[in-house]
């Protein structure tokens, strides 16, 4: 999704983190040492919030407080993060969402990782062709702001899932401090005038029950500082706090949401809601300099190309090289590409395709791919094609991390996709739908909204969950929950949690430091070398002279991470980047 920042303030802002505190090529080098992590010491530029019992870090003030306050009324980790997800919808709604989809990565205190999947889904109508105009060419307004660009939406039935398993409180208990939000209404914050003012008009105003919403009398988007009072969402989450995900899939707002696709020639059905289903899946998870990283598996695109980037770099040592330096960004940017080429080939739905997991994140494979990595020299992404991978066959979302006192740790990225997803309101239930359908690949090779190119692998296909880069990601230390970290950020996700692994584990990076350090990013086509303010000339010319296309872009991110040191001591950050609220932490 495309988002709005902050771009004049460097300082990490611990606001939206609270804890809870009860009282030529050459042959690769072998692999390199971790930096030691400073973990927020005296002679640290930046600091992360502290707390030792419980920690949440969320891109919202009034959600993160939610669930702090449920962590201190002892719920645990997933407890929390259901409470803070049914909160984002109210308080964040350019992301937040009840009509999205998303992902967590479920880390508990007994070391059990588990992921679970609440993508959405093509409805059952959905075709290979839907998105393509009368000339066969693919057309954006079809598939991001028609009532064709929703997919069955997954996000209550993925936490309300999650609850079930792993929560200890009843849903109706963590679901209140949402229902009061909705009902009594939140003050407008500057992000969200922001978007409200800079995406919304854009779809919003179209809509009228979109309109009604956040629109005031005088045909002016809500203001910062204006009162949001959302009745018809506070009702569909006292259903659902009631009923169950009955309610949403079966239920009334079931009902409203097939009637209003059917009144504007949209796709989903009672019963494309009624048969939707969270999964839970194995995680992807590999190891890097003698951490465990544990990351989401398909449809998610993330937990893959991570895996697959970190073994290529564990074959130099970019410790020696330094954060920032042109050689190590060359390094990163040329493993980016080789990813980025296998996933417009390679990952889609894996109930629908076969996905090579296993010989995508070999490190028999990356060890092939760094070799032919020049660290003088950039190699053109057109000379880059999908690899062989056959020797080695065995821009809106929002993030949002938890830790808890007893050690299990949460990680959940969810969407709408862009900002409001596709701008309609379902009738009366309050909710904004997705807009998730153009996350397929409308016609190969054509990229989408996020300039990503995708294949057959990732065709529409009714029933299909659209491929994603959502990357909620828990790295281990010595059988230990050490980072529980991700980001929005559409193509840039894979990356900037990339940079927050390797911030923290090669540069030895305290997690403020990690979250606040620019970042770059390459995804293969367009052949872009994307770096963020900060960077110094020298290493812009440095680049340049390899032969990268360095061009400075917009920020890139939105982290929310958490860090627990080594005497269980919480570290946590949110990213400057983003345009919010502040908040103390307990």
């Amino acid at each position: 999704m495309t988002m709005r920042w902050n771009t004049a303030r460097w300082a990490v802002i611990p606001a939206l983190v609270a804890g809870l505190c009860l009282s030529v090529t050459a042959a690769p080098p072998p692999t390199a040492a971790p930096a030691p992590v400073s973990y927020g010491v005296e002679q640290d530029i930046f600091h992360p919030v502290r707390a030792q019992h419980g920690m949440v870090a969320s891109v919202d003030a009034t959600a993160t407080q939610v669930g702090v306050d449920i962590l201190k009324q002892g719920g645990n980790a997933v407890d929390a993060a259901v409470a803070v997800g049914f909160a984002l919808a109210v308080t964040h709604p350019q992301a937040g969402n009840l009509g999205g989809g998303g992902f967590m990565m479920l880390r508990t205190k007994e070391g059990k990782v588990t992921a679970i999947d609440f993508r959405e889904m093509a409805p059952e109508k959905a075709t290979r062709d839907m998105f393509l105009d009368d000339q066969g060419n693919a057309d954006s307004n079809k598939s991001l702001t028609s009532h064709l660009a929703t997919g069955t939406p997954g996000s209550v039935a993925g936490f309300t899932l999650a609850l079930e398993k792993y929560g200890t409180l009843p849903l109706n208990k963590v679901m209140q401090p949402a229902i009061k939000l909705a009902r009594d209404g939140i003050t407008i914050n500057e992000a969200l005038a922001s978007d409200l003012k800079t995406y919304g008009t854009d779809i919003l105003p179209k809509h009228e029950n979109s309109k009604a919403i956040f629109w005031k009398q005088d045909g002016t988007p809500l203001q910062q500082g204006d009162r949001l009072v959302q009745t018809n969402l506070a009702k569909s989450l006292e259903m659902i706090a009631e009923n169950g995900p009955d309610a949403f899939y079966k239920g009334p707002i079931a009902d409203q949401i097939a009637q209003e696709m059917e009144k504007n020639g949209g796709l989903i059905t009672k019963a494309d809601l009624a048969n939707y289903r969270a999964v839970e899946r194995t995680p992807i998870s590999g190891d890097y300099r003698g951490y465990q990283i544990y990351s989401m598996p398909p449809p998610s695109s993330g937990g893959i190309h991570i895996v697959q980037i970190l073994n290529i770099l564990e074959n130099f040592d970019l410790h020696k090289y330094g954060f920032g330096s042109a050689d190590a960004i060359q390094l990163m940017a040329e493993a980016e590409k080789y990813a980025y080429s296998d996933r417009s080939e390679y990952l889609g739905d894996p109930d629908f395709v076969k996905v090579p997991w296993e010989a995508l994140t070999s490190k028999g494979y990356a060890k092939s791919l760094a070799q032919q990595i020049d660290i003088n020299k950039a190699r053109p992404s057109k000379e880059i094609k999908p690899g062989n991978i056959s020797p080695y066959e065995s821009n809106q979302t929002t993030h949002f991390s938890v830790v808890d006192k007893d050690g299990n740790a949460v990680a959940v990225t969810y969407t709408l996709n862009t900002d409001f997803g596709s701008g309609i309101v379902a009738g009366n239930t309050g909710i904004l739908l997705n807009n998730e359908m153009d996350d397929f690949s409308a016609k190969p090779g054509v990229p989408n909204v996020y300039g990503l190119v995708g294949g057959d692998a990732n065709a529409v296909g009714p029933k299909k969950r659209p491929l994603s880069s959502m990357s909620p990601t828990i790295v281990v230390k010595e059988g230990k929950t050490w980072l529980v970290t991700g980001s929005p950020g559409g193509s840039r996700i894979i990356t900037t949690v990339l940079q927050m692994i390797v911030n923290t584990v090669d540069y030895g990076m305290n997690v403020a430091e990690a979250t606040s350090a620019p970042r770059f990013h390459h995804q293969w086509l367009p052949d872009e070398l994307w770096l963020e303010k900060g960077f110094s000339p020298d290493t812009q010319r440095l680049l340049k002279e390899k032969g990268q296309n360095v061009a400075v872009k917009e920020v890139m991110g939105s982290t929310q991470s958490i860090m627990v040191g080594p005497d269980g001591m919480l570290y946590g950050a949110s990213d400057p980047r983003t345009v919010a609220d502040l908040t103390a932490g307990y």
